[in-house]
């Protein structure tokens, strides 16, 4: 029927296309040869696929690069044996994979380190992950580490597509802040908290380093790294953005679909990449 011959329309809705899409395809092939066909049906899964895995969990990054998230609470009396040896032999670590950064908690917990990894996929840090074992120098290095330590966690996060890594122009201090997200993902509460990123970013008080968002771990969980010059210039930084009509705007849409947050004051290792 002339009916089944009608075209797509062309403004595209990637929700109608998720419930009917497919079967307007299919009657459209009817009138087509099968080579024609196949070549269509083949375009438009991938076109329905992406469209309804944007709608569930929001803009997705185009590699499956990572970062992993360390955070070790080492033995009160250890603290300071503990970032001796770490700054003395950390380079052995560093020759496996990529470290971003390398911090010592300041305030928001007490005798923590943090410390963030870079992978390019899963398996890479399966390699990574093998080869530590064989290497008898870090080795050695561990079994006198590991004593020192209460408590270690780890989170896998990927960098949110609308951000990336970046580096201060010069040494100061970090601020991670994380939130606890509302069920959904980015599709949910991601307009929103962009919305309120961009509004701190652009009051110039604060300098973006990145912002990630938890693959493994507790999820719906987002942690934003940021530069301060110093711990002053961020309390005065805070006071001026609270009385930013645009800030607190902003911070208010985005605060309807957030849980919890909390935030540390980071100084970077010696030997840190980021400091």
């Amino acid at each position: 029927p002339a009916s089944h011959r009608a075209p797509i329309p062309g403004r595209f809705s990637p929700l109608k296309w998720c419930s009917t899409g497919t079967r307007r395809i299919l009657l459209l092939t009817h009138t087509m040869n099968s080579r024609a066909a196949l070549a269509l049906l083949r375009s438009c899964a991938s076109v329905r696929t992406k469209a309804c895995a944007f709608f569930a969990s929001g803009p997705q990054q185009e590699d499956g690069r990572f970062y992993e998230f360390r955070t070790y609470s080492v033995k009160p009396a250890k603290m300071n044996e503990f970032m001796k040896l770490i700054n003395d032999r950390i380079h052995m670590r560093i020759a496996h994979s990529e470290m971003i950064g390398f911090w010592t908690v300041e305030l928001g917990g007490l005798n923590k380190v943090f410390h963030i990894w870079k992978y390019d996929n899963f398996a890479h840090r399966k390699t990574v992950r093998a080869a530590l074992p064989n290497d008898k120098a870090w080795q050695d290095t561990m079994s006198l580490l590991t004593p020192m330590l209460d408590k270690m966690n780890v989170e896998i996060t990927y960098m949110v597509p609308w951000c990336q890594l970046e580096k201060p122009e010069e040494e100061g201090v970090y601020e991670l802040v994380s939130f606890q997200m509302k069920p959904g993902g980015p599709a949910v509460w991601g307009k929103a908290f962009k919305a309120s990123i961009k509004s701190h970013v652009h009051t110039g008080y604060t300098k973006l380093m990145g912002i990630f968002h938890t693959e493994y771990g507790l999820l719906n969980k987002v942690h934003v790294l940021w530069w301060h010059k110093d711990p002053d210039s961020r309390a005065a930084g805070r006071h001026f953005v609270h009385e930013d009509a645009r800030v607190v705007s902003a911070v208010r849409e985005s605060s309807t679909f957030l849980i919890s947050q909390k935030n540390m004051l980071l100084v970077p290792a010696p030997f840190s990449p980021l400091k």
